[in-house]
């Protein structure tokens, strides 16, 4: 593969996967926890994605994995709302805007590996966690 088409950044995090596999591998725990804090958060996190999400995965070509992510927010609004329809209240702010950025965290955290089994491994699943780790 050929991997002078893209930026250095995209090659250095290609490289790191390449390297210590996927995010559930204890490879890569190990690896990530041995790493500068800055570094663990250019492989661990994608910052365009944390605040244009559903447009970056678009234009990355990760259509499927977008859908079903806009899926699973708009469902949890629609459960909130109608928790809030029910109840009779409102969330607090708090608690609203820390669910906001539990969801742009989502497309964050899953960015960079799922761009890297898209173009690297050839994966174009449906699955937005796969070998993600959940804890």
């Amino acid at each position: 593969m050929d991997r002078s088409k893209y930026s250095q950044k995209w090659q250095d995090r290609f490289d790191f996967f390449d390297r210590y596999g996927a995010p559930s591998t204890p490879e890569h725990k190990a690896a990530i926890k041995a790493a500068k804090p800055g570094r663990r958060i250019f492989i661990g996190m994608n910052i365009i994605a944390f605040f244009f999400g559903f447009i970056y995965f678009f234009v990355l070509g990760l259509w499927k994995k977008n859908l079903v992510l806009l899926a699973m927010t708009i469902g949890l609004g629609f459960i909130l709302g109608l928790i809030e329809l029910i109840a009779g209240f409102e969330l607090p702010r708090g608690a609203d805007m820390g669910i906001n950025i539990a969801l742009a965290m989502m497309w964050s955290m899953t960015a960079n590996y799922a761009y890297y089994l898209k173009e690297v491994k050839g994966s174009d699943s449906w699955n937005p966690f796969e070998g993600m780790r959940m804890v």
